[in-house]
């Protein structure tokens, strides 16, 4: 049986699909005019006014009431920090060796294109966990602290621990592993664990690697072993189960035996352009930080010994994927659980002149997004549409029968977990900083600065996004469109004298 049943009538049509109905065309696929780009976005705002509504939530629980007759779905809710889309089966880069997700990735449907809200750890999970954009709260750095600013009770586990659900959680699902613990059943404490195994932050990256460290020594070995222990005993509650993996952030530095797999002299460098800064505005430039890891890769050699220590840190990432993949086939709620993947952002390995995150291009933006949903999803399914980490709450409470709170600002992806190829009129939004925001459509990539800085790129003849289309006034209603999209309030930046350049070492 289906885990969503029959959900056609639970909100209505889609607001995806509300607002492609308004004409029937896709994305601006050309420089012609883009009427979707332009009336899409309004048309869902003013969707999104229902969901606040008093009689359409009490509707809402009556269905969710009548749903939970029957065995409500367990979730299995993997977060991964600083994963980017260097994974087997997305073949981004071609040395990535991730079998594990790729098997994952193989039972469901895996987003080719999904970013993140913000490029940065913090602020984007305290965005996915709340349903709430920064520009709602104002969370838009490392450093914001998010559990002063968004209020206790929002989070996405205590929806599913008031519906009744164990929420449980280990590791990394919040910035620092920061939580309110009201809003968990149990959470695991990793008290005199070591998140890398004690190895200093720049080995691997700018250092050589000197330490070696066993498989245990990191703790995500125990936070899976823990997850482990709870796939194995569910209990008589339906499950939510986080599992938050520190890996592959920074130190870069698994045992050694993960770096057997990519000799040295094999590795290959990302596409890269050497002029690829000079048509940026100066936003873009300071973003970009060239002066930087950069820099200091171009005087220690060692570019392609960070490359290799990502990769490696990767792979380490994919065996405790592959543990609790495992786990889950030989658990006894295996065949009613949906599993979603998700990386909290993209990171960048020398693209633009820029490493690590903190930039609203693509590789900092992007990431791997995965779901398994039984009786819904296809094995296999390739899903090519633009989508966000703000759809994680909405689809997780459709999926399950919860109403979605007024507060949620994504939009369910359930649409395209059942079809992946379905038409679909939302592009992915992700912010770094006060007022700097990237639009990201199927063909496209806006990205407009605070102080008005703009870059365009058209994706599909220019994937590494070396030519900066902006200042080309035959695409201005494709701007037009696309900035349709950004917030016309935006709460305060707690922090808008943080720089925008983010120095060697920090975060």
């Amino acid at each position: 049986m289906s885990i969503l049943a029959n959900n056609s009538g639970r909100r209505g049509l889609p607001l995806a699909k509300i607002a492609k109905n308004a004409k029937g065309s896709g994305f601006a696929e050309s420089h012609a005019f883009p009427f979707d780009l332009i009336f899409a976005p309004r048309i869902i705002w003013a969707m999104r006014l229902f969901r606040v509504c008093p009689f359409l939530l009490a509707i809402l629980s009556g269905w969710a009431a009548v749903y939970g007759a029957e065995a409500k779905p367990n979730v299995l809710f993997i977060a991964v920090d600083d994963l980017n889309v260097w994974v087997t089966h997305l073949g981004y880069h071609p040395q990535a060796l991730t079998p594990n997700i790729d098997r994952l990735a193989a039972r469901g449907v895996t987003f080719e294109r999904a970013y993140c809200a913000v490029p940065a750890c913090e602020p984007s999970r305290a965005a996915l966990m709340s349903g709430q954009r920064p520009w709602s709260t104002g969370c838009y750095r490392n450093g914001d602290e998010w559990m002063e600013i968004i209020a206790e009770g929002r989070g996405l586990s205590a929806r599913f621990k008031e519906a009744g659900y164990h929420a449980a959680g280990a590791g990394k699902i919040y910035h620092s592993q920061e939580r309110f613990e009201s809003e968990w059943s149990e959470y695991m404490d990793t008290s005199g664990l070591q998140s890398h195994g004690g190895v200093p932050k720049m080995q691997g990256y700018h250092e050589p690697l000197l330490m070696d460290i066993r498989d245990e020594d990191i703790s995500d070995w125990h936070v899976v072993d823990w997850c482990i222990e709870r796939l194995q005993n569910p209990g008589d509650k339906p499950l939510f189960l986080a599992c938050g993996l520190h890996k592959p952030h920074l130190p870069f530095a698994p045992p050694r035996k993960y770096y057997d797999a990519f000799p040295l002299e094999d590795i290959q460098l990302p596409p890269f352009l050497e002029e690829d800064l000079d048509d940026l505005p100066p936003a873009g430039v300071r973003m970009a930080g060239a002066q930087n890891d950069y820099r200091k890769f171009q005087e220690n050699g060692r570019w392609k010994a960070a490359i290799r220590s990502y990769l490696a840190t990767c792979a380490y990432t994919d065996m405790n994927i592959g543990r609790l993949i495992d786990a889950l086939d030989k658990s006894p709620i295996r065949d009613n659980t949906i599993v979603v993947l998700w990386g909290d952002h993209g990171w960048s390995l020398g693209e633009k002149k820029h490493f690590r995150k903190f930039a609203l291009w693509e590789e900092p933006t992007r990431m791997p997004f995965i779901w398994v949903v039984p009786g819904l999803t296809q094995p296999g399914g390739r899903c090519p549409r633009t989508v966000d980490l703000m759809s994680v709450y909405p689809t997780l409470c459709e999926l399950a029968g919860l109403p979605v709170p007024g507060y949620a600002e994504g939009e369910s992806i359930v649409p395209l977990l059942k079809d992946p190829l379905a038409k679909w009129a939302v592009p992915a939004i992700s912010t770094f900083g006060f007022q700097n925001h990237s639009v990201r459509s199927e063909n496209w990539r806006y990205i407009r600065y605070a102080d008005g800085g703009e870059e365009l790129y058209r994706h599909p003849q220019d994937p590494h996004e070396w030519n900066n289309l902006a200042a080309d006034s035959t695409y201005s209603q494709v701007k037009i469109g696309l900035r349709a999209w950004l917030p016309e309030k935006v709460s305060e930046s707690r922090r808008k004298a943080a720089p925008t350049v983010i120095p060697v070492g920090g975060l």
